[in-house]
């Protein structure tokens, strides 16, 4: 019975090594959204690598009525790139005297994580490996925080059955956001922030009333606009939420749920008011229905930075999916 036994605790053993060789243990990444560890040399820098990196990483966001970058940037040198600080959720490594190239791991010191490495013989190579790579950098960096904004909105989500029951539309949203009105198929939902609000419109139109091509972001601000005038109204008198005419909208296509979808940003305004601000604008195509659902976003907070407001808005209406 001994040696049984101790055949039994030598396999017990000798399974337990095998597991822990073929598993490795990961921790979990941390830091604020949109918040870049940049890994590079000090003298790279402070240099043309370190311009290239920030004209890229840190150009203004779109729509947004002061600029602001893309992410905020913590420079690290390869010396200090150690323990928690290789726990950002995503980082850019450049490193020198290697093949030119620039690859895209996830996961590698932490999960979630995603991590570019941007190589080169040269500061040439690698300045151009940047631009060259700028478009697909960007859109990693942004899916991953999309995708960790998702998740902390998830942990105490709002109920949307009036909202899946009326517009066929299921949007993951928190508890912190409430209905501030609800009419036909239109609903208005508000939450409040220290220096003023954030909002989310749902509502939909008929298929014909966009229609695609050169026109279609006339389309998109003319709808807003009316739909502002019957929703939206300010304190003063004749005052409702329209589209800033100063500002000419960035208009984008996309996709969300898998449907063609048509993304503008730009600058609200109150009409006859004195009250402005960034917003953000799907047109999602339900071919099914014969319709658009459209979510839009926006934000007033005066004097404040807007990045992040507009970015929690995006992340809601992204996970966005129709019936």
């Amino acid at each position: 019975m001994k040696i049984v036994g101790s055949i039994v605790f030598a396999l017990m053993l000798l399974s337990c090594n095998n597991g822990s060789n073929n598993q490795r243990v990961i921790s979990g990444s941390s830091g604020n959204i949109n918040n870049l560890t940049v890994v590079v040399d000090n003298l790279l820098w402070e240099q043309n690598v370190g311009e290239a990196i920030r004209n890229i990483i840190a150009a203004p966001a779109e729509g947004l009525p002061q600029d602001e970058p893309l992410f905020s940037i913590a420079q690290l040198p390869p010396q200090v790139f150690s323990d928690f600080t290789t726990k950002s959720r995503i980082i850019l490594k450049i490193e020198t005297k290697k093949e030119a190239a620039t690859r895209i791991a996830n996961d590698v010191y932490a999960r979630p994580q995603t991590v570019v490495v941007v190589s080169g013989q040269n500061s040439t190579e690698i300045i151009d490996q940047l631009k060259t790579n700028a478009e697909k950098i960007i859109d990693a960096y942004q899916k991953e925080e999309i995708k960790e904004k998702q998740r902390r909105i998830k942990l105490s989500l709002f109920d949307i059955t009036p909202i899946k029951n009326k517009l066929g539309l299921s949007i993951k949203f928190p508890t912190a956001y409430r209905v501030a009105q609800e009419e036909d198929n239109f609903f208005w939902i508000r939450k409040d922030i220290t220096t003023g609000t954030m909002d989310l419109l749902m509502y939909e139109i008929p298929i014909s009333a966009l229609k695609k091509g050169d026109s279609t972001v006339l389309d998109v601000v003319r709808v807003r606009d009316s739909i502002g005038k019957i929703y939206i109204q300010g304190a003063l008198e004749g005052s409702y939420l329209g589209t800033e005419d100063a500002y000419a909208p960035y208009f984008f296509e996309t996709i969300i749920d898998n449907k063609p979808t048509f993304e503008t940003k730009g600058i609200w305004d109150l009409k006859n008011a004195f009250m402005s601000g960034p917003f953000i604008n799907y047109a999602i195509e339900d071919k099914v229905n014969n319709r658009y659902v459209m979510i839009e976003g926006y934000v007033f907070a005066p004097s404040v930075q807007k990045r992040d407001y507009m970015f929690e808005l995006e992340a809601i209406i992204r996970s966005a999916t129709l019936k």
